[in-house]
């Protein structure tokens, strides 16, 4: 009888194994946001924020200047006249097996920061995987595609989740600073 049970556990185990990529896939399907013109994957979004253009500037070099490891090297574009960052970056993406975390490629992306009084807009997008000819990541949505496989599903939400992070990070590194007021004494 115990026999039976744990080739019934095995069973049940190999089916829920077999269909949870389908099952997150069909829930995660519509999570990259595509540009209608690039057909390219773009995270893009006018954000108002309070500010001359130099101000918000200033406060998004700050951000990039502490939200990233090597911000000299990762910015491309810094100019002030203009109100412009633009920086190239990379997302680690991962395979999970058993509860061991296994390197699966890094994705490359592009961000784009433009400042003008009262507003900002971000463009996150070039997201391509890197290896040794491109590989963007809008063919992980495509379920006809002859090298398809249900990883792509996982790393689609692993990429949207970290650009995600990253536009919050952006997003709470532009409010203006609160000044304390001078201590007394």
């Amino acid at each position: 009888m115990s026999l039976k049970v744990h080739e019934m556990n095995r069973f049940t185990f190999f089916v829920v194994a077999l269909l949870l990529p389908f099952s997150l896939f069909s829930q995660n399907s519509d999570v990259f946001p595509v540009d209608q013109d690039s057909k390219l994957v773009t995270y893009q979004e006018v954000v108002q924020q309070a500010g001359t253009q130099d101000e918000l500037y200033i406060r998004g070099i700050e951000w990039l200047n502490s939200y990233y490891k090597n911000p000299a090297d990762v910015s491309r574009v810094r100019n002030r006249e203009s109100g412009v960052i633009e920086l190239m970056h990379r997302i680690e993406i991962e395979n999970q097996a058993e509860g061991t975390k296994v390197g699966a490629g890094i994705v490359n992306y592009d961000l784009k920061i433009e400042f003008k009084p009262g507003r900002y807009r971000y463009t996150i997008t070039n997201l391509t995987l890197r290896q040794a000819s491109r590989f963007p990541v809008e063919r992980w949505m495509n379920k006809e595609d002859q090298m398809y496989s249900p990883l792509w599903d996982n790393y689609i939400q692993q990429v949207d989740t970290k650009v995600k992070e990253i536009i919050v990070s952006l997003k709470t590194g532009m409010e203006p600073k609160t000044e304390k007021p001078e201590e007394k004494w």
